[in-house]
């Protein structure tokens, strides 16, 4: 179920200049067949009874998708909220919900076979293969942490036996920006070869400083590089791949949120920052991987994917996003500035034996291995009052699977995957107030801990009926499950694993000789023990709990035409959610302060040694999961213009559309709702060559304002209009 791939004409040209990055094919026929390695095999995603989305480097530029959060403008189902620390990633409303560290992801992500933990997920997109995107629980060959779904980065490999190529891109446009990217193939041999590819964007803040202190927050400088190996004797293949990336906004743009504490000191429209404490943010990343193939006489494949990731984050932030008043208000609760760190080093490795697919029964077996050494130091200042948030956790995660395929029939395949997967993590560190004021212990007071142990396990599976009906036509019906794993708040307090259940059918078709695809999926998900951030009154802190169950239905429709230099795409996807009451303690109308425990009866409030929290106790009725848009769609139309020779003009434009979605559950359509939005982009292409195009391109055509999501009391913005024109010269 490819999205608008191979239905652009700028795909012919990506795979002359990359012929193997993702073994399509255009035709004048018709759309070209997309090949995606999701399941450890090279397949055609139309005869794969999963339902996906798959885009390689040319359709992700059509579409304007320059890095992981564009995704959800391009893949129904899709949600990509902005939390600053993490981004929530949610396909059919499931995935994250929280950014505490203690939670793991839900939707699994990964870059070139490594799974990728939440923290610096916002980083550009450069020299890609393809991109693939798995809707539903990935519980068999993905394992936890895909419970509702999976994403597949692949970068490009080096093109052995072609000779010295590569590409340039250069570009600018308004705010400022400026960006460039490149890659250079060097081949050695027809067996070995290297490929080098890196990056700049520099861009000006779309946002006006207004308080006292000169802050740049919303800026974008952002690098990085890719070093590549192969060596393909024959039936041996080895690829080991050096990456890094460095990324600085200048700090958080955010404001507080309607409704909440420090929402009177607004100051200006969504463009103006108002803070009065120094704010920056850095974010960098490292990574290294090595994958060997062995093809044995039999068929056989074996195969290892070792993996190191080192990611970091630093930043000085303003919590209340705003500027002490300059007439004194009663009402006005303090400035609270934080310095705040995250590291989390990973190190992973699978193990894959994978038959041939001749004949009635095929299968794979694996292993897998991750550990997470995570550390946080977070430093906040009430007013003074200091609190100190020093600590990391462990986490070790394992799995055994298994899946095999087999034709009952001609056309009829049942398939079986089942995984065993387990999970322990044990944590370390404290919470200590008053540091340095008199009266406290020296290093402060301890008043909560972060060490704790926990450890759970789950099989997980899947179990589909498969029918190819004729070359054209697939229809399968599937049940999987998934889970994501539990964790621990303090050495008392744990919390369980989430688990789901989905029940799914699809047909996938070609018309007109295969000028258009069609693909239809329904799923019915029980979603049970949804892991969230509530705050424990007894403590005063923020812990996970598992709320609340949840009820997850709908329907999701593509299409992908091509008739000449006529090409179009759409999509649709419709997700009813229920989750079930909740009794909590609302923490948007307090600060993100330390509060304290809730006080002694008849002892008034007196944050930080104690609050009174039952006036803030509520129960909801219930309401659709959080980001768990209700409708998305979207779609492209194109059109190639010959212009004589080589030579051709080609417009495109794009909509994209995410419907309201709550981020907090107390479902305050002032506070807690991401209002719809809907984008127009649009890009023409002037192709004077098969070496040499110019393009122009535009995005948020129509400067639509709006929210992406929010951490704590505040809320980010999206990227107001922009717009440039690039080069592209290939050799």
């Amino acid at each position: 179920m490819a999205l608008a791939l191979a239905a652009q004409p700028g795909i012919a040209m990506a795979q002359s200049q990359d012929a193997a990055a993702n073994d399509a094919t255009v035709t004048d026929e018709g759309l070209g067949e997309i090949i995606v390695t999701a399941q450890r095999r090279k397949e055609k995603l139309q005869d794969v009874a999963v339902s996906a989305t798959a885009f390689d480097a040319s359709a992700l530029a059509d579409k304007a998708v320059t890095s992981l959060a564009d995704l959800q403008n391009a893949s129904p189902a899709l949600s990509i909220s902005d939390g600053g620390i993490t981004q929530s990633i949610n396909i059919r409303g499931i995935g994250l919900a929280s950014n505490s560290p203690s939670v793991t992801a839900g939707v699994a992500t990964y870059v070139d076979g490594l799974f990728q933990p939440p923290i610096v997920q916002a980083n550009s997109f450069y020299d890609l293969a393809s991109v693939e995107v798995l809707r539903g629980p990935q519980g068999t060959l993905v394992g936890s942490n895909s419970t509702g779904g999976a994403i597949f980065i692949n970068t490009q490999n080096p093109l052995l036996g072609e000779g010295l190529g590569g590409y340039a891109v250069f570009g600018g446009g308004n705010y400022g920006s400026v960006q460039s990217e490149a890659a250079v193939n060097l081949p050695v041999s027809d067996t070995f070869g290297f490929r080098a590819a890196g990056f700049y964007r520099n861009r000006d803040s779309f946002y006006n400083s207004v308080g006292p202190v000169n802050n740049n927050a919303g800026k974008l400088r952002e690098g990085g590089g890719r070093f590549t190996a192969m060596w393909n004797p024959g039936s041996f293949q080895a690829v080991a791949k050096v990456s890094f990336n460095d990324r600085d906004t200048g700090g958080y743009a955010y404001r507080p949120i309607v409704g909440t504490p420090y929402a009177d000191y607004r100051v200006g429209d969504i463009r103006s920052i108002s803070f009065d404490t120094p704010v920056a943010n850095r974010e960098r990343a490292f990574q290294a991987s090595l994958e060997l193939r062995q093809e044995l006489d039999s068929g056989i494949v074996l195969r290892s994917v070792t993996g190191y990731q080192n990611k970091r984050i630093n930043a000085l932030n303003d919590i209340d996003a705003s500027t002490t008043p300059p007439v004194p208000d009663p009402n006005y609760r303090g400035s609270i500035s934080e310095n705040y760190f995250a590291g989390e080093k990973v190190y992973t490795q699978e193990i894959n034996i994978i038959s041939p697919t001749q004949g009635r029964f095929d299968w794979i077996l694996g292993g897998y291995f991750q550990r997470n050494d995570i550390a946080i130091s977070i430093l906040q200042n009430q007013v003074g009052f200091p609190t100190d948030i020093v600590g990391g956790n462990q986490r070790t995660t394992t799995g055994l699977f298994a899946q095999g395929n087999y034709e009952i029939v001609p056309g009829l395949e049942a398939q079986l995957g089942a995984r065993y997967s387990t999970y322990k993590a044990t944590g370390y560190g404290d919470v200590r107030i008053g540091n340095g004021i008199p009266g406290f212990p020296p290093g402060g007071l301890a008043v909560a801990s972060l060490a704790g142990s926990h450890k759970d396990s789950l099989a997980t599976g899947k179990f589909a009926l498969n029918w190819k009906v004729d070359p054209d036509n697939l229809l399968y019906a599937l049940v999987a499950r998934g889970y994501k794993p539990g964790g621990f708040n303090s050495p008392t307090s744990n919390f369980d694993p989430e688990r789901v259940i989905s029940y799914e059918a699809g047909w996938k078709s070609a018309f007109l000789r295969n000028r258009i695809r069609t693909q239809i999926s329904a799923f019915y998900n029980q979603y049970s023990n949804f892991q969230f951030n509530v705050v424990e009154p007894t403590t005063g802190f923020g812990g996970v709990e598992n709320i609340s169950t949840v009820k997850i239905k709908g329907v999701e429709a593509q299409v992908q035409g091509r008739f000449g230099g006529f090409g179009f795409d759409a999509n649709v996807a419709f997700v009813d959610s229920d989750l079930a009451s909740v009794t909590f303690v609302n923490t948007r109308p307090l600060d993100g302060g330390n509060l304290g425990p809730q006080c002694p009866a008849g002892t008034p409030s007196s944050p930080p040694f104690c609050f009174d929290y039952a006036p803030f106790i509520q129960t909801t009725g219930g309401g659709p999961n959080l980001y768990a848009p209700r409708w998305t769609w979207g779609g492209g139309v194109e059109y190639e213009i010959p212009l004589g020779g080589e030579a051709s003009l080609t417009p495109r434009v794009n909509y994209a559309y995410v419907g309201e979605q709550f981020t907090y559950i107390g479902y305050s359509p002032l506070s807690d709702r991401l209002n719809p939005r809907g984008l127009l982009s649009a890009i023409v292409t002037l192709k004077l060559n098969e070496r040499l195009r110019i393009e122009a391109w535009g995005t948020n055509l129509t400067n639509k304002e709006y929210v992406t999501g929010q951490l704590n009391s505040n809320e980010f913005y999206g990227a107001p209009r922009e717009y440039g024109v690039k080069l592209n010269v290939t050799f």
